[in-house]
């Protein structure tokens, strides 16, 4: 069956707070016409992308064209959690067009490319492209997330460290198998800055690929979508730090979620927020609070001590006005201390 009659799919990737689902919203909200599902996995026990995307109300990726993995990261778990997901969007009426797959910030996306080549999958789908999604303001200063300064400072101290941190082999390998660059955050660099970014990715990429800078996830979706790569079928020529492994984990990282009150005033509340992922170096706080005396929910996103957050949408007569943030860090982040200092 030739990739015409195959639905394409696009793999979204990157690191933690990158701007994954940034970009996939714009994605949706600039579809013209083209009927969208998307596939989101999330590393926590907290829907929140999932929540985020479904929240869009655009006709051209109803509700219930989102399916949410939240079982653990995709790459670990494609048999079970996959396949089925996969399954439940291809039985759609009327038929998707093309499928986005939002990986967690933690998943590798090679081992979900090559489930694309198995039997039961390939002659139903095939991989548009893989687009790698990455934090250009922090690459700029040399850090892949931008909250990994005491990791960089330990690494540059001690001669005797590997170099290849989890947190950076799960970037090496994010690039590696990138079809397309989106570099988030532009607004935040200047022209050096970005040649300092792109100096960062181009070490770790396999051939010539294309950077595109975003501002706030707008990229026109003709760049992203419609690659036709069929990047199933080169995967192995993606070398990756983990290609001699036959799986891996992710204990180096710590995932919970923290009940807060309602807040008074967002603004305090993004300054608590910042303070305490500075203080115990969170490396991402995603969330809905409430706020006193508004009919909207207050979506949060911290990526490191950069807080943004607005209001994405009323509070659902059947829903439960209750504020809950999901945490992530590297492992041996002090829960207690977080868990008291986000709840005011």
């Amino acid at each position: 069956m030739s990739s015409v009659e195959r639905v394409p799919c696009t793999v979204v990737t990157g690191f933690l707070g990158a701007g994954k689902t940034t970009l996939i919203r714009h994605l949706i909200a600039n579809a013209k016409g083209k009927r969208l599902a998307i596939i989101v996995n999330e590393f926590g026990d907290v829907g929140i992308d999932g929540d985020i995307l479904k929240g869009c109300g655009v006709e051209a990726c109803p509700e219930e064209n989102v399916v949410e993995l939240a079982n653990g990261c995709i790459c670990c778990t494609v048999a079970d959690d996959f396949v089925p997901a996969l399954d439940q969007v291809l039985s759609r009426t009327p038929k998707v067009d093309h499928i986005l797959i939002e990986t967690s910030g933690l998943a590798l996306p090679k081992p979900l490319v090559q489930a694309f080549q198995w039997p039961t999958v390939k002659g139903r789908v095939t991989v548009d492209g893989v687009v790698t999604v990455v934090d250009g303001a922090a690459l700029a200063e040399g850090r892949v997330a931008a909250d990994m300064d005491a990791l960089a400072a330990q690494r540059a101290a001690d001669d005797s460290l590997d170099h290849d941190d989890p947190v950076e082999e799960v970037f090496e390998d994010q690039i590696a198998c990138a079809d397309l660059i989106v570099l988030s955050k532009s607004d935040l660099i200047d022209a050096d800055g970005r040649a300092r970014a792109e100096q960062m990715i181009s070490g770790h990429l396999r051939h010539a690929v294309s950077v595109v800078a975003a501002k706030d996830g707008r990229v026109d979706p003709a760049v992203v979508l419609g690659l036709g790569i069929g990047t199933e079928d080169d995967i192995e020529n993606r070398r990756t730090n983990h290609d001699d492994e036959e799986d891996h984990d992710h204990d180096e990282f710590d995932t919970f979620v923290v009940d807060v009150p309602e807040a008074a005033d967002p603004a305090a509340l993004a300054a608590r927020i910042s303070a305490v992922a500075e203080a115990e170096k969170v490396l991402r706080i995603k969330g809905f609070v409430p706020v006193a005396g508004k009919p909207m929910r207050l979506l949060v996103q911290a990526v490191g001590p950069r807080v943004n957050h607005y209001y994405d949408r009323a509070w659902q007569p059947q829903e439960a006005r209750r504020g809950r943030l999901v945490v992530i860090g590297e492992k041996g982040i002090r829960r207690a201390e977080i868990e008291a200092a986000l709840a005011g």
